[in-house]
């Protein structure tokens, strides 16, 4: 008795699908769209440094380490009006340490408070309340900067010079808080605090994300031994999200030693070593190229050029460590 083997092909049933590991034309399209807008990006950063390295090499060169350590601008013209390069001097020290002392205010300001904020978004605020909070902390921090200067000069600086009044009465005996003579207008206190006003939204919302990944059973787990909302926040959330805190600080950080117009606009830019936080002198490299590039000479323009190629290298490194500690902050915590 024979036997009829029946195919699936014979009684009109699916043929077997290919499986091949070629991706598909739409996915090739995607990949190539996403690898040239990125290599775009790392493109353009490099011509912004090979731009600047080209112009301001001629400064750094002629001037050497004391263009970082100097605190002198002066561009010496000989009896015919001409440039000499051998008297002339640029250092930007006093700048730098104005913008890292500004940016220091502006963390110290706005971390905590960056903290709280994500914090409460995550664990405490009821769910609309939430999606508002979260919109309008987002478009916070798409405001152009020249508001926030604005908002500084003419709303926070009032206030400001009474708390910074307060500070040097009952803190004038640390040196940091001095002030002589008695000028706290557009000083770097008030600028750091405009600065912690644009910063906070970066640090909320990368705070915000962090703790939004603490994995859940880590939290019921607290719950379920006792802990109150506060203590389980303490000993799960903050560990786990300790790492991408301080790399949103981090960021933060690049932001605010980078910012031009809102710095310009509430600070005295006065080219002198500053260490008084509450004295009404100082400046940052951004604001001193924007203060002095309209009148500048070529000579003046490439020094220009290479305390920006500065402020650049500075920056880029601060943003890639802090893109570093945020990738590894994952699965922190105890």
């Amino acid at each position: 008795m024979s036997q009829t083997v029946i195919s699936p092909a014979s009684v009109g049933g699916p043929t077997k699908r290919e499986i091949t590991t070629q991706p598909r034309v739409s996915d090739r399209v995607f990949a190539g769209i996403v690898t040239s807008g990125a290599l775009s990006s790392l493109v353009i950063l490099g011509l912004i440094f090979f731009f600047l390295t080209f112009q301001g090499f001629s400064v750094l060169r002629t001037q050497g380490f004391r263009f970082i350590t100097g605190s002198n601008w002066q561009v010496v013209q000989d009896a015919a009006g001409n440039f000499d390069p051998k008297a002339t001097q640029f250092g930007i020290g006093a700048m730098l340490i104005g913008t890292v002392l500004s940016a220091l205010i502006a963390i110290v300001v706005a971390v905590p408070i960056s903290i709280l904020s994500a914090l409460f978004l995550n664990f405490f605020a009821p769910p609309f309340l939430k999606k508002i909070m979260v919109a309008v902390v987002d478009l916070m921090a798409a405001f152009p900067s020249i508001l926030f200067g604005l908002w500084g000069f003419f709303i926070l600086m009032p206030s400001a010079e009474y708390w910074a009044k307060l500070l040097h009465h009952f803190l004038g005996f640390i040196p940091l808080f001095q002030v002589d003579p008695p000028i706290y207008t557009r000083s770097p206190f008030i600028a750091g605090l405009v600065l912690a006003i644009m910063v906070i939204p970066i640090v909320t919302s990368v705070a915000r994300e962090v703790f939004s990944q603490t994995p859940p059973d880590r939290i019921q787990a607290a719950y379920a031994l006792g802990a109150t909302r506060w203590s389980m926040i303490r000993a799960v959330v903050l560990p786990y999200g300790r790492s991408g805190v301080i790399g949103g600080a981090m960021l933060g950080l690049g932001r605010a030693m980078g910012e031009t117009v809102a710095v310009y606009t509430v600070l005295n830019v006065v080219y002198q070593v500053n260490w008084h936080v509450l004295l009404g002198a100082g400046g940052n490299v951004a604001s001193m190229i924007l203060l002095k590039f309209g009148e500048a000479g070529p000579e003046e323009i490439k020094a220009l050029m290479a305390a920006g190629l500065i402020l650049f290298v500075l920056t880029l490194a601060v943003n890639s460590l802090a893109d570093l500690i945020v990738r590894r902050s994952g699965g922190k915590g105890r």
